[in-house]
This record gives C-alpha cells, sequence and structure tokens, in this order.
C-alpha cells in the first residue's frame, strides 16, 4: 500500500529526474572520446626492430654530368653513421613536409628521426648498402663509421652538442 500523499509524489518527481540527470551526466561526458587532446606527442616509433626501412632509399648511383672533372666523378659509399649523419644534414632545415621527406632530427643519444603527421617520432635507419655520395660532398663524413665502408670511427652520440 501506498501511504504518501499525492502532492507530496508529485514533488518528489522533478527531484528525482534532477538527480537522475545529474548522475548520468559525469557517465556522458567521459564518453567523447577526441573532445582535448594534449599537446604531447606519442611515443616514438623505432621502425629498425622490425627491420622495416624509414629512411627513403637514395639514389645508388648518382649520374655524373658531362664536363665533370674525375674527382667530382668519385662516389664514395657512406654507411652505418656516415649514412645517418648525411641523412640528417640533407633533411635538417627541411620545412615543408612531415615524414620521411620532412625535417630530421638528431636525439641526444645520437640518433636520427622525423616526426609523422600525428607528431611521432620514427628512428631513421640507414640503408643496407650504404648511401652513394659525391665526394666532394662526403669529405665532411670521413672522421665517422662508415664512411667509404670503414667499420671505425664516431658514432653520433654527441654531435648535436658541438
Amino acid at each position: 500500500m501506498n501511504t504518501m500523499y499525492p502532492e507530496r509524489r508529485r514533488a518528489l518527481r522533478p527531484r528525482a529526474w534532477l538527480l537522475s540527470v545529474l548522475l548520468t551526466l559525469p557517465l556522458l561526458t567521459s564518453c567523447g572520446g577526441g573532445g582535448s587532446q594534449s599537446n604531447t606527442p606519442p611515443p616514438p616509433v623505432d621502425d629498425t626492430r622490425g627491420g622495416t626501412q624509414t629512411a627513403p632509399a637514395p639514389n645508388r648511383s648518382p649520374q655524373a654530368k658531362k664536363g665533370l672533372s674525375g674527382g667530382q666523378k668519385v662516389a664514395i659509399t657512406l654507411a652505418g653513421a656516415a649514412a645517418l649523419y648525411y641523412l640528417y644534414n640533407k633533411h635538417k632545415n627541411a620545412k615543408a613536409k612531415q615524414g620521411p621527406e620532412g625535417q630530421y632530427y638528431l636525439s641526444k643519444n645520437g640518433r636520427v628521426y622525423y616526426r609523422d603527421a600525428q607528431h611521432r617520432a620514427h628512428y631513421v635507419t640507414p640503408p643496407p648498402g650504404g648511401i652513394q655520395v659525391p665526394a666532394s660532398e662526403a669529405q665532411q663524413y670521413r672522421d665517422f663509421q662508415g664512411y667509404d665502408n670503414r667499420p671505425t670511427g664516431r658514432d653520433l652520440a654527441g654531435v648535436g652538442a658541438e
């Protein structure tokens, strides 16, 4: 049996409705998903672990133009740290694009990376066969490991601090 007065029941309905709405409001607002995004980029992606080559494959043999001297026709192979430093210097001022063709950065631990459209860092690996570079451009990399396929030399740790 209902012993409550009808006037009191009518007064409790709006309160019950308001309380129900207030209790479900946090549930509805938390399901938005993409409403607010933070400015922090996602964690880096290390494509080197899966063997995927993230750096674009450069031309293997530069085309020598007619009329160049013998010293300018010589191409030197850069591999390892020398190839990474070459790619970094080649792309460090690129502003127009993101991704493998965009701007490259040198991390504090000596790794080269670029950022994709979601601002994730992708580490760059040198091509397995190295990069053919004209001798005039390659001279600045002669102290680095991989210059002319040498196994010895400097790595990129500490290069950004110079």
